[in-house]
């Protein structure tokens, strides 16, 4: 009997441990202030893309894996739309994170990795740039942003969609906000110039470089976040894993409760 009490005793005192270190992380997540490592720019900043020689390379791909969706000059078909105000950031953002070229018609294209080498991806952004006029690849560099106003940029506009930790979420109609976890700085800010699926349009007039810098560094910083002492729990975010800490806190409050009346029933 003494050692059955003894072993309640002790998982009590585990799972105290367990919800007070779980407490202790989501806390300190929540309140840490320094910077991880700041999402680097991918090689998607492409120079001379009115390059005649790179302009008809890409024609060249464009012909073999596009045509068909998009059309002779990308004039659009009902397979797919047209490509004359699309510019070199749209280009570059669908076919670097591999959501084109698409199997087939969908109602939101997938991200998976790229169908295509950098050099090809470098010619095919250089002729959708020259069919019509659009957004040029923007310069991000998340190193020259500033963490705190990332942060409050991208919670008062990006977390209702992608979740405080950049994890994604549902929207209407069967789409999803993606993951950011593996977006580079370059993406983010070929995404908000261009708009792609459901997401709006956030252009230079309501965002500044210097605010686009500051938000890749905040999603860079969500992609490798400090946890002293805390368990990320799949970065569920506060509420989910403060829930966590207070069912096993009061689980094992529940237990240690019920050995000391019995001990001295």
């Amino acid at each position: 009997m003494r050692a059955r009490r003894v072993g309640l005793l002790l998982a009590s005192v585990g799972l105290l441990s367990a919800a007070l270190y779980l407490a202790l992380g989501t806390f300190s997540a929540g309140a840490a202030t320094s910077p991880a490592a700041p999402a680097g720019s991918t090689s998607s900043a492409t120079d001379g893309t009115s390059d005649p020689a790179q302009v008809a390379a890409g024609e060249q791909l464009f012909l073999t894996g596009c045509v068909s969706c998009h059309g002779v000059d990308g004039a659009g078909t009902d397979l797919g739309p047209s490509l004359a105000s699309s510019g070199a950031a749209f280009a570059d953002f669908m076919l670097r994170t591999g959501r084109m070229p698409m199997a087939g018609p969908a109602n939101q294209a997938p991200q998976k990795p790229p169908a295509y080498g950098d050099a090809e991806i470098k010619a095919l952004v250089a002729y959708v740039a020259s069919i019509g006029q659009g957004p040029a690849i923007p310069d991000v560099q998340p190193d020259k942003g500033d963490l705190a106003e990332g942060s409050q940029l991208y919670l008062a506009n990006c977390a209702a969609c992608h979740n405080a930790s950049g994890i994604g979420g549902a929207l209407s109609y069967g789409n999803h906000a993606p993951s950011l976890s593996s977006v580079g700085a370059t993406q983010i800010g070929e995404a908000m110039l261009v708009g792609p699926g459901q997401m709006p349009v956030f252009g230079p007039s309501t965002f500044s470089a210097e605010q686009v810098n500051s938000i890749a560094r905040y999603v860079g910083y969500l992609q490798e976040p400090d946890h002293p002492g805390g368990l990320r729990l799949g970065s569920a975010g506060p509420v989910p894993e403060g829930f966590v800490a207070w069912l096993l806190g009061l689980g094992g409050l529940l237990l240690l409760a019920g050995w000391i009346t019995r001990e001295h029933a």
